[in-house]
Order: structure tokens, then sequence, then C-alpha cells
């Protein structure tokens, strides 16, 4: 991520959706007046969703994504089809395009009707309106566009933008527990598995956070903790740890200083921190033969010693003992049947957006399955949750 753009999963998600054909791509490049989607007469040509990173006026930095058609035919259209039905989960916002001239069809009803029962705000663009006799007037939901003569496009972006909250949202990462000119220590341990020359977005994002309420961010690695607090002069107002240095730091930082990790901020940030809590209990019931799912939102090079296929899966079977089959995923992919699971452990999904977060976590409840945080876990694991969770509000 370049640390002068935002992180895609700060921006508002806008699903393109429609049947093939219908201009999707078209009204893309026409919204963005750059020629971003491969557009082409042929029906099918975009097979697989596509997202783009961009400034969409009046609403600011947007991730568009463009899907297949929704009446893509054969086997490979069925997955496509399927394909384009999950990126449901991410978007903030779906523009539904119609082909004008054919008009809403069964296909698209059943759209509509999977979008409301998401609670996804949603706009149709009834596209290619130029080749109508008569245009009829928009309406709240329905604006009348081409994106071959740009008509309409304008007044398409300004609904767009009516119809997505902006500004600020109320959540915070971690300022909304910092006063002014509070200290914050924020622990980074540089092994092996920390990326070369800079820091992840996590701790990018929690420091850009502290600078925002007004209080000091101090860095430092889990070797140099003790010596870092004893030169302060004052207790800081909270330390904020890497997950996988929690015994260590927790060693190390006084009884009487707030103590988290980033993992655990993030699970309070993008999901929902009680849930988390409540789902780490699981590790008290598995057995032997179970399966665990590990799974991150971002999909980095594998390390020899990496967090989430190799730490994890030992820590969790050195503390249950037992005998565990684990499960990975990573990036957009999730499984679309989760009985196989006794157990999903997920990372904070700093690469996520909210909704798709939230929509992981709703999943897994509606199929009865655990759901918890690797901070949390690793917490949990060295009898110290009680601790992690107390500064954000949480008494266990």
């Amino acid at each position: 991520m370049s640390m002068n753009t935002a992180p895609n999963a700060e921006r508002v998600h806008i699903g393109i959706f429609g049947k093939r054909n219908a201009g999707k791509s078209s009204l893309i490049n026409a919204m963005t007046g750059q020629d971003l989607a491969i557009v082409s007469d042929i029906a099918g040509t975009t097979t697989d969703p596509v997202s783009k990173a961009m400034e969409l006026l009046p609403l600011g930095p947007v991730v568009m994504i463009d899907t297949p058609g929704l009446d893509d035919i054969g086997a490979l259209g069925v997955q496509r089809v399927r394909k384009a039905m999950q990126v449901m989960n991410k978007c903030d916002l779906a523009v539904v395009v119609v082909d004008a001239s054919e008009g809403l069809t069964d296909a698209h009803t059943d759209l509509l009707a999977r979008l409301k029962a998401k609670n996804i705000p949603h706009l149709i663009a009834m596209n290619k309106c130029d080749l109508l006799d008569a245009v009829p007037a928009d309406t709240e939901h329905m604006r009348y566009v081409s994106a071959a003569a740009g008509t309409g496009i304008y007044a398409l972006k300004e609904a767009i933008a009516h119809l997505v909250p902006t500004g600020d949202n109320g959540r915070r990462i971690i300022a909304d527990l910092l006063q002014p000119n509070d200290f914050v220590v924020l622990v980074v341990p540089i092994d092996s598995a920390a990326p070369k020359g800079r820091l992840i977005l996590p701790q990018q994002q929690t420091i850009r956070d502290i600078l925002e309420a007004g209080a000091t961010a101090i860095v430092c690695q889990d070797t140099e903790l003790k010596a870092t607090l004893k030169k302060l002069g004052q207790p800081p107002r909270m330390v904020v740890t890497d997950s996988q240095a929690f015994r260590r730091v927790s060693a190390d930082t006084p009884d009487d200083v707030p103590l988290t990790s980033f993992s655990i901020l993030f699970a309070r940030y993008k999901g929902r921190l009680d849930s988390a809590v409540r789902g780490v209990t699981a590790l008290r019931q598995l057995q032997d033969g179970d399966t665990v799912l590990i799974s991150e939102g971002c999909t980095h090079h594998r390390q020899c010693d990496d967090i989430g296929t190799v730490k994890l899966p030992k820590w969790i079977e050195d503390y249950t003992e037992k005998s565990l089959h684990f499960e990975f995923t990573s990036g957009g992919a999730f499984p679309e049947d989760l009985s196989p699971y006794q157990l999903i452990v997920h990372c904070g999904g700093c690469m996520l957006n909210e909704r798709e977060m939230k929509s992981r976590i709703a999943y897994a409840e509606d199929e009865g399955v655990p759901m918890t945080n690797y901070g949390i876990l690793i917490s949990y694991i060295n009898g110290i949750l009680p601790r992690a969770v107390k500064p954000l509000g949480l008494e266990l």
C-alpha cells in the first residue's frame, strides 16, 4: 500500500451488477472518465469480478467492482454468477445495470431481492437510454443513463454520493480510548516475518489514529519495551503489541498499564469484539480429529514461521493437547460451506472492509460455527485475555 493512498479496506466499495452486455464495464468507464474496464460487444467479456481503486467525485476514494453477467451460462457461467453474488458481501452500495431497451427481468428481480435482504443500498441504472424513443423520468432508485453518449452520468454519480454515508461514522481504531497528550507505546517486533522496510497496515493505521486523537505514539520492539517504559518517566495510557509477542510484552508491562494488541483493536474496529471473545472458548471443546479453519484477509508471502499456517496451529494443538486438522484460506476466499469446521480463527481483517468482515462473522453465527480472532486466541492461550480486552471496555 502506498503511504499516500487510502487503503482499499477503508474505501467505499461499489458493486456493478447486471446481465451480460448491459454495459456494466462501459458504465464504469463513463463514470470515471477513464478506460479502466475492458469493453466489447461480445457477451461475457468480464469473466471474473475485477476491482479498481479510484477517486469518484463527489464521493472520494472508492473501489469499483465489475462483475460477470447474471445470465452467464454453462458450467463456467454458473461459477461466474456465484462469484458475482459473493461480491455482495463486501459491497457498501450496488448499481444494477439494466439494458433499458430490455427492461427489468426475473434475473434483476432476484438480484434486487438479494440486495434488500442484505440491506445493501442500491440504484438501478437503465443504460442505453439513447436507444429509446422516449426516456422516462428518473425515480428515487432508478436513473436513465447512456454510457455511450454520456447521458445522465453526472446525475448517477450524485445519486450514488447521496446514497452512501460519508464522513466520520464514529468507528475508531484507538482514538476514542485516548485523551489529548496521552502516550501510547506500540510494540512492533522485527523478525523474519516482518516486511522489509515498512510497517504493516494495522500499525500504520493505529499510529495515524493516535495522532488524530492528539496523542503521541512511541514505537519500539518487544526487546526494548522495558527500557522504553523506564525512560518515559510516566506510565503510558496504553501499550499495544503485536499479538505474537503477548507473553513477553505482558510480563514486561506493569499491571497498572492497560495492554491490548493490534489484532484485538481491529476485532472491535472491523468486526464484533464480544462475538470473537465468546468464540474463543470453543478451544476447550475441540476433540481429536476436529477441523479448525484459519482465515486471513490478505495474501502475503508465507514465511517459514508464518503466524497463520505455522505458529497458530502449533499453539492451538499445544494448548488443547489434541490432534487437529487445519485448513487455510486467504484474501477474498472464504468457504461457502462451514459445516466441516468446529472453530474459525480469523485475522484482524485489515485488508477487508467492515461489511465483508461482518458478513463473515454473521455467516459463521448463522451456521453455528464459533469464530474468534488471532489476538484474542493468543491472549486466551497465554491466560491474559481479561487484561487484553479490558482497555476496550470489556470486563471478563
